[in-house]
């Protein structure tokens, strides 16, 4: 299945009481990763309807398993998967990965929605968007 990832360090303020990453950045290292992905892609910077519609869209949920502790500072791999995308949604899956094996901290799921951005209804994504996104999403999705 086809990802993409980048790497995070992990600073001493990043940590918990108990030296271990603490659960909120996981998720803003999810949506860093999210970010870069839409940059790899050639989307990002700042909202316009007119050259990029698909841009306008919400965060439905934010779903996180935590696995295994990573303790202290340090690095890691942030991988992304696109596992579904429906009519107006997309479902990312996330995962938090050590640098030397792919035996997850983390793994979890995002879902967005496209909306108009006007009224914020849900709106289907473009033919462009599906085009663009078809050779990431995995493959029995």
């Amino acid at each position: 299945m086809r990802h993409f990832e980048q790497v995070h360090a992990v600073y001493f303020d990043d940590l918990d009481a108990f030296q271990i990453l603490h659960n909120a950045r996981y998720l803003l290292m999810f949506e860093r990763t999210i970010g870069a992905f839409w940059h790899r892609l050639g989307w990002g910077g700042t909202l316009d309807a007119q050259k990029n519609p698909d841009q306008f869209h919400v965060v439905r949920a934010n779903n996180i398993e935590y696995l295994r502790a990573f303790r202290g500072t340090g690095e890691v791999r942030v991988r992304v998967t696109v596992e579904r995308l429906g009519t107006s949604s997309l479902t990312f899956g996330v995962k938090i990965l050590p640098m030397d094996e792919d035996l997850p901290h983390a793994s979890g799921s995002r879902t967005i929605v496209r909306v108009s951005p006007d009224v914020f209804r849900p709106l289907p994504w473009t033919a462009p968007f599906r085009q663009t996104l078809e050779p990431w999403l995995r493959r029995d999705a």
